[in-house]
């Protein structure tokens, strides 16, 4: 049985231009400057530079209500073959094949490097090895990460020579050129896990006392020097706190992860544009926006002319009108395309306006613990935007202080009472968490529990599971693994 209703329903639907207008949003300064130089290659009738546009705006207003029903172009329509059809010379007539060195090289120069692979196998050729050695020693520097290590047993590496290579060898063949690769620079490198790593090197450097004493702690008691059981090692070696205390200090000038230091990597490091800039001047704040973020764009007045030159043309075609939709859709997605960016930097502007007014303390001071608590509704109240929109800009846009360059979304952080029943930044909690532990006595750590109780003193009642989090977002350890001699 069919039954027939009404049903009422109310949804939110966004416009192509405002799903593009978000994405505009959300790019940093590079990303932006590369999607603009997209839309300069995609769109012919989008210029960049200086040109008055008044003139244009009020040709294409008149123009409106005759171009936006297509179906009206007709007999009137532009003869586009006047505007595009004015080059009488062939291409092949402007091509030349023939190079001179007086010519202007245009090509992009690239930088080159030898790669820590490379780096590695150069230093293979310097030792005299048979052809068996040889690829052995090649597949181990392949196996080889970026730490330096080599994450894979013995065993496999076997599997994987005979199967890929078509090398058959034995366990002790590779731990024999395995050896070899060991003895490679930087020093260290080849190691299967840290301790073999570190010995690698203790058994480098010089020999005296403290060395020796540092190569049985990671040989013979690695597991208590890692949990610094420093009572068990003294025993453990008959051997004063002194004498621990300086042969720890010789482990701890060895580099846990040898391949970081190549500097001749061609490893690819992103660099970052800040999207604004904070100064103080007399007292008061200045924001200013990244002069990238605002390019000088305009529409093309080629395009434009030839859209004009329908109502004078008297030429009759299906191409001719074809021709004039395509460069109306141009027209109007280069103006609708300037009109983005114009909104784009207005909305940043007032987005990081208003976190600046929001935080004036601490931009005033560099203190952290000045920042209020705040969180992206209340910047979305203040200027009357959707949460959604000043997360974009939060997210992914960095700010040029005088305290050096910050991550926007960083000066975001929850509330919390204190023992006045006042609301304070958990980032101004974590920044006294963090002074009390630099403050503390390492020979004897505070426990979680000793802290909270510091805290507490301080204003700040928090649990102790609460300071065990913070603890481990500021990336600390526990108390036993602070602990020195």
């Amino acid at each position: 049985m069919l039954k027939q209703y009404l049903q009422f329903k109310l949804s939110q639907k966004l416009s192509p231009q405002q799903i593009q207008l978000m994405k505009l949003i959300q790019l940093p300064t590079q990303a932006f400057e590369q999607r603009l130089k997209e839309e300069l290659e995609e769109n012919p009738a989008l210029e960049s530079g200086k040109e008055s546009s008044e003139d244009i705006d009020d040709d294409l207003s008149n123009l409106e209500d005759d171009y936006n029903d297509t179906d009206s172009i007709n007999a009137e329509d532009i003869n586009v073959d006047e505007y595009l059809s004015d080059d009488e010379i062939p291409d092949y007539r402007m091509q030349a094949n023939n190079y001179s060195a007086d010519d202007d090289d245009k090509s992009i120069p690239y930088a080159s490097g030898t790669s820590f692979t490379e780096f590695l196998i150069n230093q293979l050729h310097t030792y005299r090895l048979n052809p068996e050695e040889e690829q052995i020693s090649e597949f181990l520097v392949g196996s080889v990460d970026e730490g330096g290590y080599i994450r894979r047993s013995v065993e496999d590496i076997m599997d994987d020579l005979a199967f890929t290579q078509n090398v058959y060898t034995s366990e002790d063949k590779i731990e024999e050129v395995l050896k070899i690769v060991q003895q490679l620079d930087p020093a260290g490198v080849g190691a299967r896990d840290l301790q073999e790593c570190l010995l690698i090197q203790l058994l480098r450097k010089a020999q005296n006392p403290n060395v020796e004493l540092a190569t049985n702690i990671i040989s013979k008691a690695f597991d208590q020097f890692t949990k610094k059981h420093y009572k068990k090692l003294m025993q453990k070696f008959d051997v004063t706190e002194l004498q621990l205390k300086d042969a720890i200090l010789e482990i701890e000038r060895l580099n846990p992860k040898p391949g970081s230091s190549y500097s001749g990597n061609t490893r690819i490091i992103e660099h970052i544009v800040p999207d604004f800039t904070i100064k103080i001047n007399e007292g008061e704040l200045e924001l200013t926006l990244n002069g990238r973020n605002a390019p000088e764009l305009h529409v093309s007045r080629e395009y434009n002319n030839m859209l004009k030159g329908y109502k004078e043309s008297k030429d009759k075609s299906k191409s001719q009108k074809d021709a004039v939709v395509f460069i109306k859709q141009k027209l109007d997605s280069a103006k609708w395309f300037i009109e983005a960016i114009k909104q784009r930097q207005q909305t940043l502007f007032v987005t990081m306006s208003a976190i600046m007014h929001y935080q004036k303390e601490y931009f005033l001071t560099g203190d952290e613990r000045k920042l209020k608590p705040m969180i992206l509704k209340d910047i979305a109240d203040e200027i009357d935007m959707d949460v959604s929109t000043v997360s974009r800009v939060a997210n992914s846009k960095y700010v040029d202080t005088p305290y050096g360059t910050k991550l926007i979304k960083e000066f975001f952080s929850e509330s919390m009472k204190n023992d006045q029943g006042e609301d304070v930044s958990t980032r101004e909690i974590k920044k006294i968490l963090e002074t009390v532990i630099d403050e503390e006595d390492k020979r004897k750590p505070l426990t979680d529990e000793k802290l909270a109780k510091l805290l507490k003193e301080k204003g700040y009642p928090i649990a102790r599971r609460t300071v065990a989090k913070y603890r481990e977002q500021l990336d600390i350890p526990v108390a036993r693994l602070r602990k020195q001699i």
